[in-house]
């Protein structure tokens, strides 16, 4: 759909950035509509086959919707009951879970209500039933024969019952005691060969929540400081950035031997059998800890020194990227949009994924229990429902993206940066609405055309554990090791083929080609700025995941006697990472848009009358330096001088 239908004259068009607007890919814009038609079809059918009651109300072993009268079914006993007072679901042994089909494998009962205490004894149970009406047998079976039925074991709750309550919104009766999740977890951790000690991480987490919440608040209060301190210290933000690395790691490090050496004290105290134990947790996880950092400090220190050098280029991006961040301040809450729509989506489609779960025809499973399948056609449903997730996730990405680089271009080509439009952000995102979502639904649908045989392989790898061959399981990595490295080459080209439909409007095939083009005749540029600008975004998330993890450090050390540590930091610094992530991959955007700006400014202007540079002085003193140092060096001397050689001016007309 016009791949290559334009490539001919694309080395002939000149750019005219924001200028002669069109609209671009509009087959792939109806296609991902009707695509998302569809969507809703699936959410349509599962609500009006009777799937959003069942999801919502429950129903039992026998295909009866709590809290109504229901139909009597042919061939199924004990369906079609009058269930109106009995509005919850509770099963006769609700930690009996079949890890293979992620169900709960047990009689599932409509009751009156759920036990609010512990039920010991089949009189315990008995006596709940007079006393509350709420029967947790059988149905066949009566309250008063609870205890002198032979059968009463087999058709009662599995004892003790454990105290529950019904979830909110869902009327399940799910236990209070979290341990029957560890055990649960126990079966999906295979790691864990000492069930206790999962269970005390389970404590840890439970202990230590206030803690986490407030670190993971701490992360994200750190990485808008940083946002802010981008805007207005970049000139210097990658020297302050390199010390303070070097600083925090030192200082990290020499915390963690500190606290191993102190803890190792502390284990030689008089303690009893459950301290002790949490305190050898405490030590091992320590020692691993200052090993780590360690390692992780030696190989930071090697990779500094080697790329101290080469950095003027990255300074000066980002000094201009600080300039647009000034001008363009909504661009810091960007993530919080794209998180906030990301999370709508994902919610719809979990809500829709749970009504296709309950969606179908009543049939009777292998133990005589009623199960609801869809047939024919349309059980592959499923399928469809999945690319939709892909698809729609990374159509929301990629909107972001092309936002961004729509007000990035706007700010860049405009000369007089006081008649910037009042929102470029709003502009852009008109411009995006306008114009070009067939471009980001094209981009979008080829990231996913990579991204589903990655996961359908790794799925494949996974179910095979264990199973195949060396050789097999040699291919299978290396084909997700292929797909992964294709699939992140393809986001970095979609992202600079919207940066080009954002500057000329032009349909995806021909951004991408002109963008490649671009970027292959800079190719040691983005090297360099791929390398150093990407490796001090990197710092900065070290920085705020090292900072909120000495600070959880510090914090747990407190309750060091009853609570682990392992599972509350790894928590809290993984979600310091994505925090830091999702705030330093658009100033990451930025820069990558700047400098495609930058390369094109200077293929096709020389800064003669008529075809003056759009570029911020700073990148003029970058090339012009960059000019001496060559001189100085002499001419295609080093390799240095190669990397940061510009572009003649006029190199277009040649």
């Amino acid at each position: 759909m016009g791949c290559c239908s334009s490539a001919a004259h694309s080395s002939k068009r000149e750019w005219k950035p924001l200028e002669d607007r069109s609209c671009t890919d509009i087959p792939w814009l109806l296609l991902f509509i009707l695509f998302c038609v569809g969507m809703g079809f699936i959410c349509g059918f599962s609500i009006a086959t009777g799937a959003a009651a069942r999801l919502v109300s429950g129903y039992d072993s026998y295909g009866n919707i709590c809290g109504q009268k229901n139909v009597k079914v042919d061939g199924i006993v004990n369906s079609g009951l009058d269930l109106t007072q009995k509005k919850y679901v509770f099963f006769l042994d609700p930690c009996n879970v079949d890890l293979v089909h992620r169900k709960i494998k047990s009689i599932a009962l409509c009751v009156a209500a759920c036990p609010r205490k512990e039920l010991k004894t089949l009189a315990d149970v008995q006596k709940f039933a007079e006393t509350n009406g709420s029967n947790l047998c059988s149905y066949e079976l009566q309250s008063s024969e609870y205890t002198t039925d032979p059968q009463a074991s087999k058709l009662c709750p599995k004892l003790p019952v454990p105290e529950s309550a019904p979830i909110p919104f869902f009327h399940r009766c799910a236990p209070v005691n979290i341990s029957c999740y560890a055990k649960f977890a126990e079966a999906l951790i295979t790691f864990v060969s000492d069930s206790s000690v999962l269970h005390r991480l389970i404590s840890g987490v439970m202990t230590s929540k206030e803690i986490i919440m407030g670190l993971c608040l701490l992360s994200l209060v750190l990485s808008m400081i940083l946002m802010v301190i981008i805007r207005y210290i970049s000139r210097v933000l990658v020297w302050i950035l390199t010390i303070l690395v070097i600083l925090g790691s030192l200082g990290g490090t020499g915390v963690l031997w500190w606290l191993y050496a102190k803890q190792r004290n502390f284990v030689n105290e008089t303690l009893t059998a459950d301290q002790l134990q949490v305190a050898k947790d405490n030590l091992q996880a320590l020692l691993v800890y200052a090993i780590s950092a360690t390692v992780f400090t030696v190989i930071l220190f090697l990779i500094m020194l080697i790329m101290r050098k080469r950095v003027a280029l990255t300074i000066a991006l980002f000094h201009v990227a600080g300039k647009v961040f000034i001008h363009l301040p909504l661009l810091v809450f960007q993530p919080f949009w794209t998180f906030f729509a990301l999370i709508l989506f994902w919610s719809y489609w979990i809500m829709v994924l749970l009504f296709l779960g309950t969606t179908g025809s009543p049939v009777l499973n292998e133990q005589g229990f009623v199960e609801f399948r869809v047939l024919g056609p349309l059980r592959y449903m499923w399928w469809y429902h999945v690319v939709g997730l892909i698809w729609i996730s990374e159509f929301i990405l990629a909107c972001q993206q092309m936002t961004v680089a729509g007000a990035v271009v706007t700010y860049y080509f405009t000369r007089e940066k006081r008649n910037l439009p009042f929102t470029p952000i709003l502009a852009s995102v008109n411009r995006l609405v306008c114009y070009h979502l067939g471009t980001v639904a094209k981009g979008s649908f080829i990231i996913t055309l990579v991204k589903i045989p990655r996961m359908i392989l790794m799925y494949i790898h996974s179910q095979l554990k264990g199973k195949e061959n060396a050789c097999a399981r040699c291919m299978l990595k290396a084909c997700i090791c292929c797909l992964w490295c294709l699939e992140k080459c393809l986001t970095y080209l979609n992202q600079n083929a919207y940066t080009a439909t954002a500057i000329n409007s032009t349909n995806f095939c021909t951004s991408a080609k002109d963008a490649f083009v671009i970027l292959v005749e800079n190719a040691l540029r983005v090297a360099a700025i791929n390398t150093v600008g990407d490796f001090m975004l990197f710092l900065g998330k070290v920085l705020i995941v090292c900072s909120t993890g000495l600070a959880g450090v510090m914090l747990l050390n407190y309750q060091r006697d009853y609570t682990v540590w392992v599972l509350p930091l790894i928590i809290v610094c993984l979600f310091a990472f994505l925090v830091a992530h999702c705030f330093l991959s658009i100033y990451e955007m930025v820069v990558d848009v700047l400098f495609l700006c930058f390369a094109i400014d200077t293929k096709y202007n020389d800064g003669s009358p008529g075809r003056e540079f759009y570029m911020d002085k700073i990148l003029m003193e970058f090339v012009e330096n960059s000019r001496k140092s060559m001189k100085e060096s002499g001419r295609g001397g080093g390799a240095e001088g190669r990397e940061l050689k510009p572009m003649a001016p006029g190199a277009s007309s040649s």
